[in-house]
């Protein structure tokens, strides 16, 4: 096991986030290639959270929310508010943009929650964009000794969640209570990790923080306790065998395939989000 910190990124448009994902201890846990956790932060009429319509290709992003409300809107017609403990499943394939705004809402004053990018195998990476919601209700449970698991996507503890997914893994929201214990077994070729996004775990013998993620070896076996209680994702699945690359919001196994995003983004014939007017331009580096 080996232990990652976050850092303090400033996306711009009131957002700032903590950076799990990648980094240069690990670039990616399994097909896992970027890990953002956003907030606590407080929501007021007038200062909501906005990220104005930006592009995606070859990757399925997920957003998971611990507080508050974002509406999701996208190039395929999705117009959906997104919630506490829903799945939200984006596959991006060969081209789709989105925008998130949070909402003020009566029963959340803050936003908190995690958003994570998934690489596509290399065959899947031009399929056609798609966007899943899952309610609560749907999302398989399996619990343990003071700990919830919830599986958002893939197959683990022999639960499957009926997202659906381009490669073996799995993503899961842990509610860990105080004096939780428990132990998986990772299956052998697949990579994990754990980050700690509330309170602290006791992994394999270490402490860890809001911000850190343990990473794993394949098919290493995670042995966790938690004193006060926390929350964190598990992530995990088996390993591309070629590289990605990553360049602000594209990925890919070609650096063409990149370029030709890029320039589609600034010539404006990349697709568009229907109704809206503002896009965040292609940046500069």
């Amino acid at each position: 096991m080996k232990l990652i910190s976050g850092h303090l990124k400033d996306l711009g448009d009131n957002f700032r986030v903590r950076r799990i994902l990648p980094s240069i201890e690990a670039r990616h846990v399994g097909p896992f290639v970027f890990v953002d956790h956003m907030g606590p932060v407080p929501i007021q009429s007038g200062k909501e959270l906005s990220v104005r319509p930006h592009p995606h290709i070859g990757l399925a992003t997920i957003t998971y929310l611990y507080d508050g409300v974002i509406f999701h809107r996208d190039s395929i017609g999705s117009q959906v508010p997104i919630r506490p403990y829903e799945v939200n499943w984006m596959t991006a394939g060969s081209g789709i943009s989105h925008s998130e705004r949070s909402q003020v809402d009566s029963e959340h004053s803050s936003l908190e929650g995690i958003q994570t990018w998934v690489a596509l195998p290399k065959e899947f990476e031009e399929v056609d964009a798609e966007f899943f919601h899952l309610d609560r209700k749907d999302i398989p449970v399996i619990e343990g000794e003071s700990w919830t698991l919830r599986l958002a996507a893939g197959e683990f503890l022999g639960k499957r969640s009926p997202v659906k997914i381009y490669s073996p893994l799995f993503y899961a929201d842990l509610d860990a209570r105080p004096g939780a214990k428990g132990e998986w077994h990772i299956p052998e070729g697949q990579e994990s990790g754990l980050y700690v996004a509330r309170g602290s775990l006791e992994i394999q013998g270490q402490t860890v923080q809001v911000g850190q993620m343990a990473v794993f070896a394949p098919g290493e076996t995670i042995t966790f306790s938690s004193s006060e209680g926390s929350r964190a994702i598990l992530m995990g699945g088996v390993p591309f065998p070629e590289p990605r690359y990553l360049w602000w919001n594209f990925v890919s196994t070609s650096l063409e395939r990149i370029e030709r995003a890029k320039k589609e983004w600034k010539d404006e014939t990349f697709p568009a989000v229907p109704g809206e007017t503002e896009r965040i331009p292609l940046p500069e580096k």
